[in-house]
């Protein structure tokens, strides 16, 4: 029984390994381009919400930055796209990588879509989705640096003991919820768990970093 514990932990072991290692070697592109700036262009919305794509857009500069890399404006990004007949989202997100980089001097492009940003309501809860895919792309290649989805789940609790009362500040709470829900602090914990699990699904930490090497 002893040896076949052993030989079970040594094959989880070796699996966490060869996880660990997978997961590092989608990272040698990424390492090997050593992006220092990174354009952020904007969003593409497969939702039914229509403000959540400029919603989105609006949390992605803080965490890269603070991961060590220049980050351009987001407003003047907008504007010179505007001004090179790229005024829609997907039409920006077709435009071949090298195109846009050109235009700011870049070096890589993050594009992000939006996949889920909804809030499901059932009566005595609410559901607030958001679920997001990122991209960082080469600005001189075209190659793909780096890939990750994340989604987040919110679900609004009374914190209650139970009996008529908790019922209904449920229903209260979940109601407040539907009408206007929680989406920001999904958006910005789906960017730090996208960006910041580094080694592991993240990015590296850029030239700017205060401390680099995670």
């Amino acid at each position: 029984m002893k040896r076949v514990f052993l030989w079970l932990s040594a094959i989880f072991f070796i699996l966490l390994g060869c996880v660990h290692q997978a997961e590092m070697n989608k990272q040698d592109k990424f390492l090997s381009a050593s992006p220092r700036s990174i354009l952020i262009i904007p969003v593409v919305n497969s939702s039914v919400d229509v403000t959540a794509a400029n919603y989105m857009l609006s949390t992605l500069s803080v965490p890269l930055a603070e991961r060590g890399y220049y980050v351009f404006p987001i407003n003047a990004v907008k504007r010179v796209l505007e001004d090179d007949g790229l005024s829609d989202s997907s039409l920006v997100h077709a435009a071949p990588p090298t195109r846009l980089a050109n235009l700011f001097g870049a070096d890589a492009i993050l594009y992000v879509a939006i996949e889920q940003w909804d809030a499901k309501y059932a009566v005595i809860t609410t559901t607030t989705t958001v679920a997001l895919h990122y991209v960082i792309k080469d600005g001189k290649t075209d190659d793909t640096l780096w890939e990750n989805r994340v989604r987040m789940v919110y679900q609004p609790s009374s914190g209650g003991g139970g009996g008529l009362g908790d019922l209904v500040a449920k229903v209260v709470i979940a109601a407040i919820e539907k009408a206007s829900p929680n989406y920001m602090p999904l958006a910005r914990q789906a960017n730090i768990n996208a960006f910041t699990q580094y080694p592991g699904t993240g990015i590296p930490s850029g030239p700017y970093a205060k401390e680099q090497g995670n």
